[in-house]
């Protein structure tokens, strides 16, 4: 019995959904958040879900990139070649493939392959019955179809998808799928790919030029060929996922450190998983959403139009006190960002807004030093300042431990280029984490030389550790910790101005029992330093 081994349990979700990883459940009697769990119906302690798209709600469920396969391709085929494959399952859309190429190609190859399957399709009828609908509708001369049936095996998939100019996929499943695994094998080839906005296609609907089907033509998605997808094809190698694995592993094995029970025998107890992620939402911390529509349907709405920074004045520098003097310093950063993101911005709390504000401002004054910045958002979740800044045209890398990594994971990851960042700005993220010296070691350490990082914090001169504060926040800020301590951590680093951190008065009140305010940090980073 699998259950009385008294160490940590660890499933692999393949059929993983956002509400399948949200509900996941341990078996183990134990401690989660403060809350006693007795003998839930599971047989695993945590879960590893192949889905770059989750977010990390559940402190249970740990998600990693996919595993695209080395693969050395051929030079691509002389006569245009569209190609596609899978079993014959409802919703794959062949016949929609071959109406999409007649309708913009007069010569092209169609090669489909589909072989029987053992769950649904044992005799092949169904496609067989498939490709007799795709022959039958082809109307154009200059259109070749060519049929298979055979079971591929890796390399003879490969070659399959690497004989072709690009690859089409026009499933219809409209939710409630995990993730298709036909593009592991098709970014391989590094071919170009289409696709429609099936959901199980989630994971690379963000590419840039669109892949997507619904929103561009074959032809246009062919000849911008394969640089939307280079990226995302690079971050699910063999290196990345084995880091992917080992973090977890990593994670899994730290939180077991008091007696839990198994079955009637201990075994351990999980301790609180917030060390994993600093920024769990919490339900009354209103200016974290709680899905991602809102994101999505301000990133779909037109761009908007250009921005000039707030003029400072004598006084006012970028380390200071963001109060109500600053909330009306920097009122027009605050309708950019309504003007940009309104539905994300509708949802945060009003006061609030004027980090948004100054972190957008500051970050498009600074940008003007840099003739090809490398931007970094460090706790994107719902960031509008890096959400208007993509709208506007730039270039920005985003990482939170909800979406993807905190930045004490991300320094480490493969990819990660040290001291190759141009700005790095965060909003009220470094008080959620409970080690910040590593978070700021981090972010200096990706810094370039010359680099600026732009945080802001909540604030409360004089507070000391066991003072009241939110219970999302690890501390309120002192002047004492910025003057200091932070910069402690940030070897080779400096203030930008002389700071004003003074504030007798905090005017800032969170549910209705907590005052503080909010404050800017900004320094940079010496040219000549790299360490």
């Amino acid at each position: 019995n699998i259950a009385s081994v008294s160490v940590p349990h660890v499933g692999i979700i393949h059929e993983v959904t956002q509400e399948v990883a949200d509900t996941a459940t341990a078996y183990r009697n134990t401690w989660i958040l403060g809350r006693m769990h007795k003998k839930l119906n599971s047989l695993f302690d945590f879960y590893i879900a192949a889905d770059p798209t989750l977010l990390l709600k559940n402190p249970l469920v740990f998600k990693t990139g996919r595993l695209v396969p080395d693969y050395t391709s051929p030079p691509p085929p002389p006569v245009f070649t569209v190609g596609s494959f899978g079993f014959a399952t409802p919703k794959k859309g062949f016949e929609r493939i071959v109406e999409k190429v007649q309708e913009e190609f007069d010569e092209a190859i169609i090669r489909l392959n589909m072989p029987s399957a053992d769950f649904g399709d044992t005799d092949g009828a169904r496609a067989r019955a498939i490709a007799e609908r795709c022959r039958k509708s082809i109307y154009k001369k200059g259109i070749r179809l060519e049929i298979s049936h055979e079971f591929f095996n890796k390399e003879q998939l490969l070659g399959f998808l690497a004989g072709n100019s690009m690859n089409v996929f026009m499933y219809e499943d409209t939710g409630g799928r995990g993730i298709s695994s036909v593009l592991d094998n098709a970014l391989a080839v590094k071919r170009p790919v289409a696709v429609t906005r099936c959901p199980m296609f989630r994971h690379v609907l963000s590419a840039r030029p669109t892949i997507c089907i619904d929103d561009s033509s074959l032809k246009t998605i062919y000849n911008n060929g394969f640089a939307p997808l280079q990226k995302i094809a690079a971050y699910w190698d063999k290196a990345h996922l084995v880091w992917d694995y080992e973090r977890i592993l990593d994670s899994v094995l730290k939180s077991v450190a008091h007696p839990m029970k198994r079955g009637g025998g201990v075994v351990g107890t999980v301790k609180s998983f917030r060390n994993r992620i600093f920024t769990l939402p919490d339900p009354s911390f209103t200016w974290l959403r709680n899905t991602r529509a809102v994101v999505e349907d301000d990133i779909t709405t037109p761009s908007v139009d250009d921005y000039t920074p707030v003029s400072l004045g004598e006084g006012n520098g970028l380390n200071r006190i963001l109060d109500d003097e600053a909330r009306a310093l920097y009122g027009p950063a605050v309708q950019k960002l309504f003007a940009s993101v309104p539905l994300t911005m509708s949802k945060k709390i009003a006061r609030a807004n004027v980090q948004q504000a100054f972190v957008f401002d500051t970050v498009y004054r600074l940008l003007k030093n840099f003739r090809n910045p490398r931007l970094l958002c460090v706790g994107s979740y719902e960031d509008t300042a890096s959400m208007t800044l993509q709208k506007m045209g730039f270039e920005v890398e985003d990482i939170d431990p909800m979406v993807n990594f905190s930045v004490q994971e991300f320094y480490t990851r493969p990819s990660t280029m040290k001291h190759s960042y141009s700005i790095i700005f965060s909003t009220s993220v470094i008080e959620h984490d409970p080690d910040d010296a590593s978070f700021m070691k981090c972010v200096t350490g990706l810094l370039s030389p010359g680099g600026y990082a732009v945080i802001t914090c909540d604030y409360k001169d004089g507070w000391k550790t066991g003072d009241p504060k939110p219970g999302v926040d690890a501390r309120l800020y002192t002047k004492a910790d910025l003057e200091r301590r932070l910069l402690s951590y940030a070897p080779g680093c400096e203030l930008v101005d002389v700071p004003d951190w003074d504030c007798p008065h905090p005017d800032f009140l969170y549910q209705g029992k907590y005052r503080y305010t909010f404050a800017s940090f900004v320094i940079q980073k010496k040219n000549g330093t790299s360490d």
